[in-house]
């Protein structure tokens, strides 16, 4: 039998693959992404579990930087135990997952714009008292 050769990775093969990778792991922030995963069965095959398993690189703050959905690195830790992959089938976990995301987004907007603020900043002013009718003249 004859041994493949396994050729070097190309830059533009390397690129790629970072974007793909990129791309999948950001998904992983939509619990009906995984749900659909499950669905599938495609959480209960290995290679798909060993998968998941490297791509846990994405939690290096050196690759977590390109994310725009950090919640997807909590969804793929949780990946990680069989007994979470199994109850992504159940569309009530799906559902509980989603609403929960969306709570967690919804305080995490609220309290980061209360943060951001400085806390001497003055209240802005009210706007000026509405005038009743024209005003009289004096005579």
């Amino acid at each position: 039998m004859m041994a493949a050769k396994v050729m070097p990775e190309t830059e533009e093969q390397s690129r790629i693959r970072f974007q793909v990778e990129l791309e999948f792991v950001q998904c992983l922030a939509n619990p009906n992404y995984i749900h659909f995963l499950a669905q599938r069965g495609y959480l209960k095959e290995q290679t798909f579990v060993n998968y998941l398993r490297y791509l846990q690189y994405w939690r290096e703050p050196e690759y977590a930087r390109y994310l725009k959905y950090p919640m997807c690195l909590h969804f793929l830790e949780l990946l990680q135990h069989e007994a979470f992959r199994r109850e992504c089938v159940s569309a009530q976990v799906c559902k509980f997952m989603d609403d929960q995301a969306i709570l967690l987004w919804q305080h995490y907007t609220r309290r980061r714009t209360r943060t951001l603020q400085p806390p001497d900043t003055p209240a802005p002013p009210a706007p000026p008292a509405a005038q009743q009718g024209p005003p009289r003249q004096q005579s």
